[in-house]
C-alpha cells in the first residue's frame, strides 16, 4: 500500500469517527437503534474501502487487456482505455510492444525497440523520410528476420526505424495486410488468416 493510500485511509477513518460522533451526539433515538444504524454505516464504510482497494482488479475485469488466441488462429486484441489497440509481437525473438496504427504504412520501430530487436540504430542509414503528426522525420529501411504473434510467424518482414521522437513503436498496414481479415467490432480488433 503506498503512502498516498495510507493517507487517504487515515483521512477516511478520521472523517468516519467525526461523522459517527456527531451522529451519536445528535441522535434522539434509543441506544439500540443508534447502535444498529452505526453498524450499518460501519458496513457501508468498510464496503467503500474494499471497493477502493480492489478497484484495480475490478477495472481489469471490466476492461480486459490480454490479447487472446483461439483454435482457428484468430487473434483478438481488446481496445485500450484510451481507444487504441496495443499488442506485443516478438521481433527477432524479442518482445516489443506496439500500438496498432492503420495510418502508418509499415512497421515503425523507435530506436530503443530496434536495439532490443537486435538492430543497431547507430549503424543504420536514415535516407527515408516520413510525414508524421509531429512533422517530417528521417527513417531507415530494415528487414526483420522474424515477426511472431501467437502461433503465426512471418520472416523477412519490411520495417523502418524512426530517427525522431517516437514513444511507442507502430504496427502499420504493411504488416496488417498479411492478415486475410481485419475486423473491428464490440471494442475488439480481430485478425485472422
Amino acid at each position: 500500500m503506498s503512502s498516498g493510500n495510507i493517507d487517504q485511509l487515515i483521512y477516511l477513518g478520521i472523517l468516519g469517527i467525526v461523522l459517527g460522533g456527531a451522529f451519536l451526539l445528535n441522535s434522539r433515538l434509543k441506544l439500540s437503534q443508534t447502535l444498529q444504524m452505526a453498524g450499518m454505516w460501519a458496513l457501508i464504510f468498510v464496503g467503500a474501502i474494499a471497493v477502493v482497494g480492489l478497484w484495480g482488479d475490478i477495472q481489469d475485469d471490466l476492461y480486459p487487456t490480454q490479447t487472446r488466441f483461439d483454435e482457428s488462429g484468430t487473434i483478438t486484441i481488446p481496445r485500450g482505455r484510451d481507444g487504441h489497440y496495443y499488442i506485443t509481437l516478438d521481433i527477432n525473438g524479442a518482445p516489443i510492444d506496439f500500438i496498432v496504427d492503420t495510418g502508418a504504412t509499415d512497421i515503425v520501430l523507435n530506436q530503443e525497440d530496434a536495439a532490443t530487436a537486435g538492430l543497431e540504430p547507430e549503424t543504420l542509414v536514415f535516407l527515408g523520410r516520413a510525414s508524421t503528426a509531429n512533422g517530417e522525420v528521417r527513417t531507415a529501411a530494415v528487414r526483420l528476420d522474424s515477426v511472431s504473434i501467437g502461433p503465426h510467424t512471418d520472416t523477412n518482414v519490411r520495417a523502418v526505424v524512426n530517427d525522431g521522437e517516437l514513444w511507442q513503436s507502430l504496427l502499420g498496414m504493411g504488416y496488417l495486410q498479411n492478415w486475410g481479415r481485419i475486423e473491428i467490432a464490440d471494442g475488439e480488433m480481430r485478425l485472422s488468416r
